[in-house]
């Protein structure tokens, strides 16, 4: 079989959907070598992420005078320049699909929340009402809609009312480098390099309102905890928000905010923290708890969403607005190394149904059956 993807974000974002489609892509490729993959992109930001992709896959780039309307190239030609180059099932790996394409063409969409309209307040009104366009126009010309959660595909039939039928869920996975044992000097020079503390809380992810970062500071304040709380994620406004705070609530809190940390320490960050706590109100599925889990991390996090789906019962959860219950799940996970044992145990174990190879086994599945 020959599959296209839509890989705009594997080519040049390094975040989320970023490590979504190179782990999707790899996956596939590891899993069923036997098969073609070609990549299509408006653009190539060329490092140390996307070099393999460029050295061992088919990279289709616009050519002549599309170069100067890449934008206009992926929405309105790639889906018949994919099916000139014989490909069967083209996949859109964010939310988004050519917005034309020939009858013969297969097509997957991949949907990863539906935050902008589940809380719009964190949007622009214009933003908001083109991306809900965007992806009701994909919805409803993909041959199948994949959510990354049963939250994802909860919401799809609330907000856009897609027909269930036309959807599975097939969850995603975390970058390979997680699930890797480093060791103890690898760990001391990443420790050397940050200046971290011996013990640490850890927290990761933009740091945004949604994100709940000065809920947790504050149950941290309120339950006196004296471990260190280590932030890795990149800045917002909100972020002064929470420096605010500090600076007149709880001057004497010790907070490291890491916004330069790079990607291939994050792992080993993880591994050296002494806690993971990631008391998020929404995700459209929660990839940071997946890398706490496989890092050996005891993880804290929220009810409801789709936080249990990511977890399982590998993971403390709390309510999200309650100060004390969170502040005293931190204190319990500090302190009683059984209760430690027993959540990082049962985290390892439900991280298996998110291995490369399970998930590349599902997304086969239905490339098979819609070209069938």
């Amino acid at each position: 079989m020959k599959v296209g993807f839509d890989a705009k974000r594997l080519f040049n974002n390094f975040t989320g959907l970023g490590n979504y489609s190179r782990f999707v892509v790899s996956a596939l490729r590891a899993t069923f070598p036997g098969d073609e993959y070609r990549l299509y992109t408006p653009k190539i930001k060329a490092n140390a992420e996307t070099q393999p992709y460029l050295n061992q896959y088919q990279v289709t780039t616009p050519a002549g005078l599309w170069r100067s309307f890449s934008s206009a190239w992926r929405s309105y030609i790639l889906g018949n320049v994919a099916a000139t180059d014989g490909v069967q099932v083209f996949h859109g790996l964010s939310n988004e699909l050519p917005l034309t394409k020939p009858q013969g063409l297969k097509t997957v969409l991949t949907v990863h929340d539906l935050i902008f309209l589940r809380f719009p307040e964190f949007y622009s009104a214009i933003d908001s009402a083109i991306y809900k366009w965007k992806l009701r126009q994909a919805c409803a010309s993909a041959d199948v809609v994949v959510a990354v959660s049963q939250q994802t595909q909860n919401d799809l039939v609330e907000f856009l009312g897609v027909d269930p039928a036309k959807m599975a869920v097939v969850y995603q996975g975390c970058h390979p480098s997680f699930r890797q044992t480093y060791t103890a000097e690898a760990l001391r020079q990443v420790a050397d390099r940050y200046k971290l503390p011996g013990e640490f809380i850890l927290n990761v992810g933009t740091i945004e309102p949604r994100k709940n970062l000065l809920t947790l500071v504050k149950a941290l304040h309120q339950s006196r905890v004296k471990v260190p709380l280590v932030v890795v994620g990149k800045s917002t406004p909100y972020a002064g928000e929470v420096k605010r705070w500090l600076a007149t609530q709880a001057s004497d809190m010790q907070v490291l905010f890491l916004q330069q940390l790079a990607f291939d320490d994050l792992p080993k960050v993880y591994q050296l923290a002494t806690l993971f706590v990631y008391p998020s109100v929404f995700e459209g599925f929660g990839i940071p708890i997946l890398e706490g889990l496989v890092s050996r991390v005891p993880v804290i996090s929220s009810k409801g969403s789709c936080f249990s789906e990511a977890g399982g019962p590998g993971v403390v959860y709390v309510n999200p607005t309650n100060l004390e219950e969170m502040g005293e799940a931190i204190k319990t996970l500090l302190h009683d190394n059984e209760k430690r044992s027993q959540v990082i145990a049962a985290g390892v174990a439900y991280s298996e149904r998110f291995l490369p190879d399970v998930i590349a086994t599902n997304l086969m599945k239905i490339y098979r059956d819609i070209v069938d």
